[in-house]
């Protein structure tokens, strides 16, 4: 049976404004969605996965879309994933780049018409037959979800003013959010084409830096405050979305915590880091055998430990 990598993780507090530079008129807005009840602020998926490829990237790692921060843009170093489409390509995971083999990719191409000899008639020239279009691509092995605030949006606005030509003024202003994020990931290392690159995912997701943003970045830190690993052979995660704030202002996860006591989730499999770890739920978890770090980055290596054993042997 296969193994499943799932997690959780809760960013530090931190303030997000300017979400992807959208707006409506004057106002520089946050994605936001109506989350159990209450209006919560929200960042992409997209967003979370252009940070991780970018970690990649700055760590060394061989990544096919690169990003080139002079040119304010990307670039392919392979625009037709051969290895991957082209049957004489070697196909091998070394011969891969990481991002194409954990994030995916899609390859599409038009339809077009073509000459066709056999329906040409007499004295004319060829009828054109139209050739479809087609489409080589990889469904990312790497799955994550939104990341959405702890707490509700209040609507907090900051107001701004810039200088323009001739002593004219521009009024606009931005949304701020002063929050914690959480979001969810899902991995099953054996769709890799290099199954170890299930490592490099755990350091990227305790490594993070900012994520979204635009042309005028925010610093808001999305390296984990506290994260939940699972390592199991369950396929379903049964822990996204499990943080809450508790009436003190700390971290709990109560629905986790049901599904320990349940039996839904074995806390065998349960690798816990963060400031978790000295909390009423990370306390009570690690009695019933979860493994529990003070830091994120022991949890990682603990987690990392237990996935090399069963990558390296199968």
């Amino acid at each position: 049976m296969s193994k499943h990598l799932f997690g959780l993780v809760v960013t530090p507090h931190g303030t997000a404004a300017n979400n992807r530079g959208e707006n409506e008129g004057n106002i520089t807005t946050l994605q936001k969605l109506l989350w159990k009840g209450d209006v919560h602020t929200t960042v992409s998926a997209e967003a979370i996965r252009w940070a991780i490829r970018y970690y990649w990237q700055r760590t060394g790692k061989l990544v096919n879309r690169e990003w080139v921060e002079d040119a304010n843009d990307h670039k392919w170093n392979d625009e037709k994933w051969l290895p991957w489409t082209d049957p004489a390509g070697k196909g091998k995971g070394k011969d891969t780049f990481i991002d194409d083999d954990v994030l995916g990719f899609m390859l599409a191409e038009a339809g077009k018409a073509e000459a066709n000899e056999d329906e040409a008639e007499e004295g004319k020239g060829k009828k054109k037959q139209r050739v479809k279009g087609t489409c080589n691509a990889r469904r990312g092995a790497l799955e994550l979800t939104r990341a959405i605030s702890l707490t509700p949006f209040t609507g907090d606005i900051t107001f701004n003013a810039k200088s323009g030509e001739k002593g004219s003024t521009s009024l606009y202003g931005t949304e701020v959010h002063s929050t914690r994020y959480q979001y969810g990931f899902a991995l099953t290392p054996q769709w890799l084409r290099e199954r170890l690159r299930a490592l490099d995912v755990v350091d990227a997701v305790v490594s993070l830096s900012e994520v979204a943003g635009n042309q005028s970045r925010f610093l808001f830190d999305f390296s984990p405050d506290a994260v939940i690993f699972r390592w199991t052979d369950d396929f379903a995660p049964r822990l996204l979305y499990g943080f809450q704030i508790d009436s003190d202002g700390g971290l709990s996860v109560p629905e986790i915590m049901r599904r320990v006591n349940s039996g839904d989730i074995d806390p065998a499999e349960l690798v816990l880091g963060g400031s978790i770890a000295d909390l009423e739920d990370g306390k009570g978890l690690k009695e019933k055998g979860a493994s529990v770090h003070n830091g994120v980055k022991a949890a990682a290596e603990e987690v990392k430990r237990r996935m090399t054993t069963i990558l390296e042997a199968s």
